[in-house]
């Protein structure tokens, strides 16, 4: 069983880079058969590759299966980290990131939550144009959850009050600050529970205390990190779920946390249905509670979505957003491809889409532009006649169809493939409506972390921790383990981050870090875990010996 694990995850791998080399270089298979001795020379590196990524993945198996602890040598700190790992964690994580509240004050703001202040005032913006709205006297839409919406919005208006538009954004960041630094501080406590040794404890920390991402996206006003903090918290419940050591208590939490994520992004009802369902099918001591929380939170759900929201005249978010993959695959053959399409179907997908523009409004990497062109006044005759035609033209060019779809989503699975950005960035859009938002003077000390933000992901070894390629590989070699030590009901604790990846393949962008942001911050607690579980082998064939 370890041997084709092994086999499996190296020839996953090792296709990943040849075909991600591929498309990096020529946007599509091309370099794989441009002629013989490229098709050759791609040949003896994907057995390469397979022979040094097996070597690899060999070698940390066996790692794995020592399963080493590694304490912190006794002293002060140590032992006060040991017994109260939350406040000291919180501690260290606030002080480590003073410098990015002080510098980055009141925040950084970026395109889309300006677009969500403009909804909250009223103010017309895209993405009320986006859509038919329920009531032309209510701008706000479901495109960005609402609450969030509504929070942000609502602390710029208690600045208001002081009139100060910098403090009510500051306001928000306090907030935000105080909810994921106890989220991180929660984690570092929830490893102590689960006997995670010291020394993984206390890097777990540094990595939230020093690595940038973390602290340069809570001064951030993106809708992503209060998600993530749902998400990190919800794996921790879901593995005591797992284990068996649950109380009514970590019930209602649960409930409570499942819930907020279906309102906190709109593809967070998939994370808690595909999440949950599997653990139907699961040997645990009693199915209840799983039932209890899956129909709990997708009444809650709906009935917030399909009965609140309608009921303040709130127009829920664009049928485009879930059709960003046929979109792309139409688009591209439109502009490479053009031949197989009819021009009865041309009038169908001109119905849909602006067919004239698809083909310069085609980016491989982005589905936006393409998007752009939907036609919010499409019927629902209009979309399925056109689902009728792409499914056709499909048929007709499966190729142009496949390379439009790895095309926008190889940089979540290809470690090489960057698209690194933070915001950092002063999206001034809303002082065009009378407010008054800015940094402070402190311009060299800011371009100073801006930088080291920047330049994170380049340093060698570290950088690594936010390459979603490398995370999302990290994830695969921590399934394939737990499978090959027949742990499959433990490893279902990690189906919230996979959940997350292939919602990133159906996303708009390719490897787009916002989207990567919850599984990215949610591994070293996911790796924690892993240990744990291992850790738990290791003593059963020990105790069995």
């Amino acid at each position: 069983m370890k041997k084709i694990i092994i086999n499996i995850l190296s020839l996953l791998f090792s296709l990943f880079t040849t075909i991600g080399n591929s498309f990096l270089i020529y946007d599509s298979f091309k370099l794989l058969y441009k002629n013989i001795i490229l098709g050759f020379l791609n040949l003896i590196l994907f057995i390469l590759l397979f022979i040094m990524f097996r070597y690899l993945i060999s070698h940390l198996f066996n790692y794995f299966d020592k399963n080493n602890d590694h304490s912190l040598s006794k002293n002060k700190f140590s032992i006060f980290f040991d017994n109260h790992p939350f406040i000291t964690s919180f501690i260290i994580i606030l002080i480590c990131w003073l410098p990015y509240f002080i510098l980055f004050y009141p925040g950084i703001l970026s395109p889309d939550p300006s677009f969500q202040i403009k909804q909250f005032f009223g103010i017309p913006n895209k993405y009320s144009s986006y859509v038919v709205l329920l009531d032309d006297a209510q701008i706000i839409t479901n495109h960005h959850p609402v609450l969030h919406t509504l929070l942000l919005g609502g602390c710029l208006k208690l600045g208001h009050y002081f009139n100060n538009d910098n403090l009510g954004l500051f306001i928000y960041i306090i907030i935000q600050s105080i909810v994921f630094i106890s989220t991180l501080a929660y984690t570092i406590k929830f490893l102590k529970d689960i006997n995670i040794d010291s020394k993984y404890r206390f890097i777990s920390l540094l990595i939230y205390a020093l690595v940038p991402v973390f602290p340069m996206y809570t001064v951030t006003f993106v809708k992503d990190v209060f998600f993530a903090c749902y998400i990190i918290i919800f794996i921790s419940f879901l593995y005591k779920m797992i284990i068996n050591k649950f109380t009514v208590k970590d019930l209602i939490c649960l409930l409570i946390i499942a819930t907020l994520i279906t309102i906190s992004r709109n593809n967070g009802i998939y994370v808690i249905l595909l999440t949950l369902i599997p653990l139907l099918f699961i040997k645990v001591r009693s199915k209840m509670p799983i039932i209890c929380v899956l129909l709990g939170s997708i009444c809650l759900f709906y009935t917030y979505d399909k009965l609140i929201l309608p009921s303040f005249k709130i127009t829920p978010t664009s049928v485009r957003e879930a059709l960003s993959i046929p979109f792309q695959q139409t688009a591209r053959t439109v502009k490479y491809n053009e031949k197989v399409i009819s021009k009865k179907d041309k009038k169908v997908i001109d119905q849909v889409l602006d067919y004239d523009t698809l083909s310069f409004r085609y980016n491989s990497g982005l589905s936006d532009p393409v998007k752009n062109s939907y036609n919010r006044y499409a019927t629902k005759n209009d979309l399925k006649e056109y689902l009728i035609v792409w499914f056709k033209e499909g048929i007709k060019s499966p190729l142009t169809y496949i390379e439009a779809t790895i095309s926008n989503t190889y940089g979540y699975y290809y470690p090489l493939k960057t698209n690194w950005y933070v915001y950092y960035k002063e999206d001034k859009r809303i002082n065009e409506d009378g407010f008054n938002y800015h940094y402070n003077k402190l311009k060299k000390p800011r371009k100073v972390l801006t930088l080291f933000a920047q330049g994170f992901p380049y340093i060698p070894g570290v950088g690594l921790l936010v390459n979603i390629g490398i995370n999302v590989w990290i994830l695969m070699i921590m399934i394939g383990y737990l499978i090959m030590k027949k742990r499959i009901k433990n490893a279902l604790y990690l189906m919230p981050s996979i959940v997350l990846f292939l919602v990133c393949l159906a996303s708009p962008a390719n490897c787009y870090f916002r989207y990567a942001l919850p599984f990215v911050f949610a591994l070293p607690l996911n790796y924690g875990i892993f240990k744990s579980i291992n850790k738990c082998d290791t003593i059963k064939e020990v105790k069995q010996k």
